[in-house]
Formats: C-alpha cells, structure tokens, sequence
C-alpha cells in the first residue's frame, strides 16, 4: 500500500514538475507584473497625494501674501508653485490669483504673461476658461482687440457661455460696432438665469443700447 502511495505521490510529482518547467517563467513574470504595477500604482497615489499636499501649502502662503499686497512675494511663490506643481489644480488658481495682483498693480504686461500661462497649463479646464476671460479683458485694456477675440473665441465650456457673450459685446462697443454689441448681450442676458445678479448688469447695458429687457423676457417666456 505505501508503495502504491509512493508510486502516485511520484507521478504527481513528475506531472507538477513538468507543470512548472512548461508554465514556471509564465507564472513568475505575470506574479512580477502584478507585483510591479501595484507597486507602481500604490507609488503614484502617494506621490500626487504628496504634491497636493505640498501645494496647497504653497497656495496658501500666496494667497497670504497677496491679500498683503505683496507683489514681489506673490510672484515668487507663484514662480515657486508653477516650477513644481505646474500639473495641480492649485497652479491655475494661483495663476488667477497672481494675475489679478499684477493688474491691481499696474504690472499690466505681467497679468497678461501670467494669464497667458494658465490658458495653456492651468488644470482642470474650466479653470483655462477663467483665465481666457480674465486675459481677453486685459487684452481690451489695452486696445488689443484681436488678441482679445482669441482668447474669448478660445473658451470651449457652456457654462461660460453668457460671460463670453457678455465680455464680445463690450468688444463691439469698444471696436464701435452697436449692432453686434446689442446681439451679444441679448445672447449673454438670455442664457444668464433670471435669479442670476450678473444679469442686472447685463440689463443696464442693453438698455443703453436702445433695448428694453423686458421684450426678451416675454420672448423667453414664449419660448417655454
């Protein structure tokens, strides 16, 4: 009987060897792989929790030091921040809020520069949507108006879609083109919600063009 054992116990042995010399490497290099992703996943997970860490301590030494009015400090850290956390969502809000310093200052050229930056990097997009219209006002500051079209013609999300009709039609203005000033805030004042209190505004500028808000309500309810 124990050699009957012995003898089945052997060829289980022999099959379980010619198993491994078969599939051994197989096996081993899909464990390693395995092994070796999770590794790399595990790996990258802390490391963007680390970056965001790190960021959002630099963001808020730059958001200190520009409610300081501290230019030179909040460009430096704005530097800081763009140089090793380009990819975080805390470089396009500092970029933003940088930028809005610089104007503040008078560093027109720098806003612009900076705005221009996070047009391009900033992270999610709605935020490079921000920036194209913070950029596309500068750019009418400084009578820049083809650049300013771009940078408004640039903004891809709808939810921006009444601010970028709004900022066109204070560019036909600016380029003496009422009838195309009027179309655009009509489009800005009718995409804005009714409870919206940019729409206000909105209101005042179409009625010194010449047009009575209260139309366009009634051809909305209309709509409905």
């Amino acid at each position: 009987m124990a050699s009957h054992l012995d003898l089945e116990e052997q060829e289980q042995l022999e099959q379980l060897k010619a198993f491994w010399n078969r599939w051994g490497n197989l096996i081993t290099g899909v464990v390693t792989l395995v092994v070796a992703v999770f590794a790399a996943w595990t790996g990258w997970n802390w490391w963007q929790r680390e970056q965001g860490v790190k960021a959002s301590a630099m963001y808020a030494e730059l958001e200190r030091v520009a409610r300081a009015g501290d230019l030179e400090k909040t460009q430096q850290v704005f530097a800081d921040i763009k140089d090793r956390f380009a990819k975080t969502t805390y470089a396009g809000q500092a970029a933003l809020v940088a930028a809005k310093l610089q104007a503040d200052k008078g560093k027109a050229d720098e806003a612009r520069a900076t705005l221009t930056w996070a047009t391009a990097q900033a992270q999610p997009n709605p935020l490079r949507d921000v920036a194209r219209l913070r950029l596309a006002g500068l750019h009418m500051d400084a009578k820049q108006y083809d650049e300013a079209a771009k940078a408004l013609d640039a903004i891809e999300s709808a939810d921006f879609a009444a601010l970028q009709a709004d900022r066109r039609g204070d560019l036909a203005l600016l380029k003496a083109q009422p009838d195309q000033a009027r179309e655009q805030f009509k489009k800005a004042y009718t995409t804005l919600k009714a409870e919206d209190q940019y729409r206000r505004l909105v209101e005042v500028k179409l009625a010194s063009l010449g047009v009575d808000a209260e139309t366009l309500k009634s051809t909305e309810g209309a709509a409905k």
